[in-house]
């Protein structure tokens, strides 16, 4: 069974309680400096305590340099994503995937039953995860095959 939001937030260096976000009337240099000093490629964009857009290098990429934009004069809510699609704890990594794959993005806002940004989780997250339950099944299947114990699960 695919692990949940939760789970995957949880394998995170801070159990995936940081968050960076940014200001919509931020410049978009401050996002970039925001971006390479945390080494992120995204951040979630708030007003009055929500969720009102998010940005990422590819915006950056795609609506400032290759329009001839400055970085330091745009700001972030004119290159941001204003449809924000996010996922709760209690989805499973699976169903983010698909989100992800559907409509072509890589990185989620986790939001709880209160609607409160919660974490961020992006593709690099969701494939780790994969690998390691991947890796778990292999040492299962290894131990089951030489008649040892088997490991016991990564939590």
């Amino acid at each position: 069974m695919s692990p949940t939001v939760a789970q995957v937030l949880a394998a995170k260096p801070d159990a995936g309680r940081t968050v960076h976000t940014i200001g919509r009337d931020g410049t978009v240099l401050d996002a970039l400096r925001l971006l390479a000093d945390r080494g992120i490629g995204a951040l979630v964009v708030m007003a009055d305590e929500r969720i009102v857009g998010i940005v990422t290098e590819r915006d950056y990429a795609r609506k400032v340099e290759l329009r001839g934009r400055s970085a330091a004069t745009t700001l972030v809510e004119e290159i941001m994503t204003a449809k924000v699609r996010y996922v709760e704890p209690t989805q499973t990594a699976a169903e983010c995937m698909a989100l992800m794959t559907e409509h072509r993005m890589r990185h989620l806002p986790v939001l709880d039953e209160a609607g409160r940004l919660t974490g961020l989780v992006s593709i690099g997250d969701l494939l780790k995860q994969q690998i390691a339950d991947q890796q778990f099944t292999i040492d299962q299947l290894e131990h089951y095959i030489q008649g040892a114990p088997s490991p016991a699960y990564p939590s």
